[in-house]
């Protein structure tokens, strides 16, 4: 519980903040090799349960501009990254614990509310490039307190936030 706790922290922090001082140095070529246990706490780690391994790892890499880390042969799982970001993407039944069936039969399927936030410079011209690749929008630009954003499904429907926040003055 209390690693949930700060991980949601160090999410926020990064989030009003947009402080990634400390993952660029992390992420940079140099540096990669030399990962101490400490610097790869500070990455953050999210899961999300899709249909087809092979198709997400596309739509994110081509789509988003995510880099596949890590993709087993087995086509049940594979490790993503964006930044600071690692995604763990993990199809329902495929061996791993994350897509086995809960103790009550529930089974592991995408979709819901939670999700992760791409920050861009540009937010109308990036729903622009997105939409001539035929990108599923949950919904149109929000414009709200801190900056707009809009929703937009991956492959299996999880939900993805772009978010252009405003320039402070």
């Amino acid at each position: 519980m209390k690693k949930l706790w700060y991980c949601s922290l160090l999410v926020a922090w990064i989030t009003v903040t947009g402080s990634t001082d400390v993952f660029a140095q992390i992420n940079s070529g140099t540096m990669k090799e030399n990962i101490t246990k400490t610097q790869a706490d500070h990455f953050v780690y999210m899961r999300y349960i899709v249909n087809d391994v092979k198709e997400s790892v596309d739509f994110y890499n081509r789509t988003l501009g995510f880099k596949t880390e890590m993709q087993p042969p087995s086509g049940g799982f594979a490790l993503l990254s964006f930044g600071n970001l690692k995604l763990l993407i993990n199809r329902p039944g495929s061996g791993g614990g994350a897509g086995r069936t809960m103790t009550d039969g529930t089974v592991p399927s995408p979709g819901g509310w939670n999700r992760i936030q791409i920050r861009v410079p540009d937010l109308d011209k990036k729903i622009a490039e997105l939409k001539l690749q035929n990108v599923i929008f949950r919904n149109e630009l929000v414009i709200g307190n801190g900056g707009k954003q809009i929703l937009l499904r991956d492959p299996s429907g999880n939900l993805v936030e772009l978010f252009e926040p405003f320039k402070r003055k």
